[in-house]
C-alpha cells in the first residue's frame, strides 16, 4: 500500500524454485498462482461453493453451477464499480456493501423504483454500480 508523505519501504521478497525463468518474469508467474488461490479461496469463503451436502449429484453439481454463475455476476458486479471503494473488493465486501441495502420497492406495470435510504455507506460506489448497469438514478 503506498502512503502519500511516507517513503516507500523496501518489500524483500524471496522464491526457491527449480524453474529457469528470468526473475521478474518468475515473480510474475507466482503472483498470478496466488491470485488463482486467492479466488479459489473466495469461491469457498464467501459463496460457499464447496457446500455439497445433498446425497445426490445431479442435485450438488447444481449448487455448484449456480455458485459459479454467482460469481461472474460478482465479477461484473466488481467490474462496475472501478473507480470506487469497492474496485478491488472481494466478493463477501461487495455482498455487503452492494446488496444487503435495505431498500423499499416499488413495482408498476413499467418500471421498478427501489427507495434506498438517503444515506449509506455504500451510496456513492452504489449509484456508480447503478448507473454503470443502467439504472436512471434521479
Amino acid at each position: 500500500m503506498i502512503h502519500p508523505g511516507r517513503d516507500p519501504k523496501n518489500n524483500m521478497r524471496f522464491v526457491v524454485t527449480n524453474m529457469r525463468l528470468a526473475p521478474k518474469n518468475l515473480y510474475r508467474f507466482y503472483c498470478a498462482r496466488g491470485d488463482a488461490e486467492n479466488r479459489i479461496k473466495e469461491l469457498k469463503r464467501g459463496l460457499a461453493m464447496d457446500r455439497t451436502s445433498c446425497s445426490r449429484f445431479l442435485a450438488n453439481q447444481l449448487r455448484v453451477l449456480l455458485t459459479a454463475a454467482a460469481y461472474v455476476l460478482m465479477q461484473e458486479l466488481q467490474a462496475k464499480a472501478r473507480h470506487t471503494d469497492c474496485a478491488d473488493a472481494q466478493v463477501e465486501t461487495l455482498r455487503i456493501r452492494l446488496l444487503k441495502v435495505a431498500a423499499r420497492v416499488v413495482v408498476s406495470v413499467r418500471r421498478i423504483v427501489l427507495h434506498l435510504p438517503r444515506q449509506f455507506p455504500g451510496l456513492p460506489a452504489w449509484r456508480r454500480v447503478a448507473l454503470a448497469t443502467g439504472a436512471h438514478v434521479p
